[in-house]
């Protein structure tokens, strides 16, 4: 069989597509392991509508910790609340809470507590002995008002890594 130096070139050119494609795809990508992150998580107590910001539907907002590996631990070391001015509002955390393998926690802000308002946040940490698969956190916010209801979620940023 003869293959001319153009059919040559045309294959190698499409050889190395296909060859870039599969090394650059997300199903090729390796899994980023961390040892330990901090993650602010945005929260609102209330969300505005209308025209005014007089009107607004309190919501209920739970903070949700997931740990994503199939393998290991980790430890939750805090889930500090802060309001729209970055005070300080309350630790959810008393003592850390070890997360084990698929393995979820949950942190409640009641519907009638508006301190937090629209700004609202977490800020999380957690860590592990071994570098581990990152965890998912995020909040979901759910809310009333007469016949209407909203629910919407933020999921954390990372803010430090170790």
């Amino acid at each position: 069989m003869h293959i001319t130096v153009k059919a040559a070139r045309m294959l190698l050119s499409a050889s190395l597509c296909l060859l870039a494609a599969f090394a650059f795809s997300p199903a090729s990508a390796q899994v980023k392991r961390v040892k330990a992150q901090t993650l602010y998580v945005p929260v609102y107590s209330h969300i505005y509508y209308g025209n005014r910001e007089r009107d607004f539907i309190l919501l209920s907002a739970t903070l949700s910790v997931r740990n994503t590996d199939m393998a290991k631990s980790i430890t939750l070391l805090s889930a500090d609340y802060y309001d729209s001015k970055g005070k300080f509002l309350e630790k959810f955390m008393l003592r850390p809470v070890t997360l084990g393998p698929m393995e979820s926690v949950r942190y409640i802000v009641k519907e009638s507590d508006s301190r937090g308002g629209s700004g609202a946040n977490f800020i999380v940490g957690w860590k592990s002995d071994d570098p581990v698969t990152a965890p998912i956190i995020e909040a979901v916010m759910i809310g009333t008002r007469g016949q209407q209801g909203i629910s919407f979620t933020s999921r954390g940023q990372v803010i430090r890594e170790q």
